[in-house]
């Protein structure tokens, strides 16, 4: 089986008003933007049908990954990049939020890149990453972004950009050890990133297709933070066990 050149990966919860017109539009893109690919949609227990709706559609290198009970994106992501067979292994989001053209522009910034292994987009790059938000959801954006950072030990410009991708070894190894579920599974593998001494460069890129957001900020903050605690000891705690285990 030839390897594709790139796996894109759609975590998906409840997006039957929009899955469909998401894999037409993918599927035009990577067609005529790549030699061989495949799109996965990983369906986080969607009750819509909206993996019925994608399979229906039947298109050539689209396939329906998942499982029947929500668990979170941090799943649906993690489940997917394990089957992912593509040199390059993409995630973003279902809505398309950063459009299409950031898929070969990450593939071909990832690629002339021999030292790195994982790419982060970040709104935080260019003036108009912003483009299009309110001054408020600005602010808020930035200040949940900043305060995460603090807290998780580590200096990016954008960690929650729901737009990254990694070379194929990368992206097996760092998810192999992931374990969170909901939306902190960004940090942890970033985390788990350094921690195994990959090299992760940033790629500006800005929202183009804006949708109400779902995360409210205060409850999911408090969330993330305690995630964000258990995480850095979890991964602190294996990484003394893989050390012990190399000097034995």
């Amino acid at each position: 089986m030839t390897t594709p050149e790139i796996t894109l990966i759609i975590p998906m919860y409840n997006e039957n008003a929009i899955i469909a017109d998401t894999a037409k539009t993918l599927h035009e893109y990577m067609s005529a933007h790549f030699e061989s690919y495949e799109i996965l949609f990983s369906d986080d227990g969607s009750k819509d049908g909206c993996g019925d709706t994608v399979r229906a559609l039947d298109l050539d290198s689209v396939r329906v990954v998942g499982y029947p009970d929500n668990h979170g994106k941090g799943c649906a992501v993690r489940t997917a990049m394990l089957e992912a067979q593509g040199e390059v292994v993409m995630f973003t989001d279902a809505d398309l939020a950063y459009g299409t053209e950031v898929i070969r522009r990450a593939y071909d910034m990832l690629m002339s890149s021999p030292e790195a292994s994982m790419l982060i987009g970040s709104r935080n790059l260019s003036k108009d990453g912003y483009e299009g938000y309110t001054a408020i959801r600005k602010i808020m954006s930035k200040a949940y972004i900043k305060v995460l950072c603090i807290v998780g030990g580590f200096k990016l410009s954008d960690s929650q950009c729901g737009c990254k991708a990694y070379k194929q070894t990368a992206a097996k190894d760092i998810f192999a050890r992931c374990k969170v579920d909901g939306f902190a599974f960004d940090f942890e593998s970033i985390i788990w990133a350094q921690k195994l001494g990959y090299k992760i460069i940033e790629m500006p890129v800005k929202i183009i297709n804006h949708r109400e957001s779902t995360v409210r900020v205060f409850r999911d903050t408090v969330k993330m933070l305690r995630d964000l605690v258990r995480i850095r000891t979890g991964v602190a705690r294996e990484c003394r066990k893989m050390q012990a285990e190399r000097t034995k």
